[in-house]
């Protein structure tokens, strides 16, 4: 389970586990630089770009919940995303939350 707000709804915290994070750093290859040039000409949305941009959060969520997995939580809460250009057409995207241990109220 994963969540942004701070509390899952009908579950409590039993174990703080700490900050679990997954990072990943993407490029645009040549050709995709090309055609998503070509796509800005035409206007309106650049799928070549929302594709990468899709994928690498995708990836940077997924080795969130790994880490998270193996200190033993069993949700994330606070979960946010944060990206940022290391250089130009190089862009790290992290995946952040806490990791904690919950269970159903009773």
């Amino acid at each position: 389970m994963v969540t942004t707000a701070f509390v899952l709804d009908g579950f409590r915290v039993t174990r703080n586990i700490g900050i679990v994070r997954g990072i990943t750093v993407r490029s645009r290859s040549v050709l995709g630089t090309i055609a998503g040039s070509l796509q800005t000409i035409v206007g309106g949305n650049i799928s070549m770009f929302t594709s990468l941009c899709e994928r690498a959060r995708e990836e940077a969520f997924d080795l969130m919940l790994e880490h998270a997995g193996q200190l033993g939580a069993n949700a994330v809460i606070g979960m946010r995303y944060d990206a940022n250009d290391v250089m130009s057409g190089v862009t790290e995207v992290l995946a952040y939350g806490t990791a904690v241990v919950v269970e159903p109220l009773a």
